[in-house]
């Protein structure tokens, strides 16, 4: 059987070999700490929980669910409005997806033809390159670097790319690279799509992870956003959902309608019940959001104020559940770090470079346990390294 050519670019690089290196630490009786990931350790609130138990027991819910619940739409407008002061149309411009990730897969195959450009932050989520490469188009990189915030330079693109391009993901506030972006720049994303008739993909995941009194705004805020582009949120973060696998595309109309006909052609929707904890989550009670920030502010504290002792300085981010931290002196690359750290102190982060050439000389590392195991973090990795 041969395999398509698209498979030999296939890789998981980094992650399959960082798999090996942990069972070789395992080897030797160390307990592996894995921060690599970001998959959220805390459950969903009882209120969810319990809509998701009630609805399975509905014989209704099991045929197909070829549309999303009305009320789960009107639920999303509803939050929209209430945290943006956003109107969005429940009939028109949202969709449900599997998650966000879903979405963010499948709309290149709308609007990338082979050859077509689209331009993808680097560092970035890999799902934006990956999506762009199974639609066969180019990827033409906006770097994400430190001397411009971590924020795409749009005045950099050389015009024939601009004119080229018809498709820009953006992602705040970002994984990896943790820091949040502001109405100006959003306003020169609009501006600059706008001039070059680009659709921008704006990945709004960890919108509500947010610290120290800093609220991120929805990129649909900007006058003239819905004309230009979409918004992709997530209940997988705000409301440790991950494993439920639901999320929205919002905004543009047309652009939501390419979408649902792309995923018509895939697949029969979201389970009702998952629908019915959505709903749950988005008009019941947050609270419980405001809890999980506190939680996730706590184990930022702890590891950056912790590894700060030993003269390994990284900024705090105001958002996301990750840290984007400088590679400590001492050590000429991301990956080379990486493998010295889980090699004597069994702690798992990703090297930048998993994310992006840009990445080079960080790594990411995930929020995803608790205070204790954290304080832990710390305590070996000040046992085995000192950067000051």
């Amino acid at each position: 059987m041969r395999k398509a050519k698209r498979m030999g670019s296939l890789s998981s690089g980094v992650f399959n070999e960082m798999e090996e290196r942990k069972k070789e630490v395992e080897s030797r009786g160390i307990k592996v700490i894995d921060l690599g990931v970001g998959s959220p350790d805390l459950p969903p609130a009882p209120h969810i929980i319990d809509a998701l138990i009630s609805s399975v027991r509905k014989p209704s819910n099991y045929s197909y669910p070829l549309v999303g619940l009305a009320r789960l739409y009107k639920a999303l407008a509803d939050w929209y409005k209430r945290r943006f002061e956003v109107d969005l149309d429940p009939d028109k411009e949202m969709l449900v997806l599997m998650g966000s990730q879903d979405g963010l897969a499948h709309l290149s195959m709308a609007y990338i033809d082979p050859g077509d450009v689209a331009l993808v932050p680097d560092p970035g989520y890999p799902i934006y390159s990956f999506s762009i490469f199974m639609a066969q188009g180019e990827i033409y990189p906006l770097p994400l670097v430190a001397e411009n915030r971590f924020l795409p330079d749009f005045t950099a693109v050389p015009e024939d790319v601009a004119r080229k391009a018809k498709m820009m993901f953006l992602n705040y506030p970002n994984n990896p690279v943790a820091v949040s972006a502001d109405r100006r720049f959003y306003e020169q994303a609009v501006e600059f799509a706008s001039n070059y008739d680009i659709l921008i993909c704006h990945d709004a995941a960890y919108v509500e992870l947010a610290f120290d009194g800093f609220k991120p705004m929805s990129f649909l805020e900007v006058p003239g956003a819905k004309e230009v582009g979409v918004e992709f949120y997530s209940l997988s973060k705000t409301y440790n959902m991950a494993g439920c696998r639901i999320g929205f595309a919002v905004g543009n109309p047309e652009v939501i309608s390419d979408l649902k006909l792309i995923k018509s052609n895939i697949d029969y929707g979201v389970f009702c019940s998952i629908q019915e904890a959505g709903i749950a989550a988005l008009a019941g009670p947050q609270d419980y959001v405001a809890g999980t920030v506190r939680t996730y502010r706590k184990r930022r504290d702890i590891l950056v104020d912790g590894l700060a002792k030993i003269g390994w300085h990284m900024p705090k981010p105001n958002a996301s559940m990750f840290i984007w931290a400088p590679v400590p002196p001492g050590f000429t690359s991301s990956k080379m770090f990486i493998m010295e750290l889980l090699r004597r102190t069994g702690v798992v982060v990703i090297p930048g470079t998993a994310f992006g050439r840009q990445g080079e000389g960080y790594v990411r590392i995930a929020l995803v346990e608790d205070e204790a195991v954290l304080k832990e973090v710390v305590q070996r990795i000040s046992q085995h390294f000192d950067f000051t």
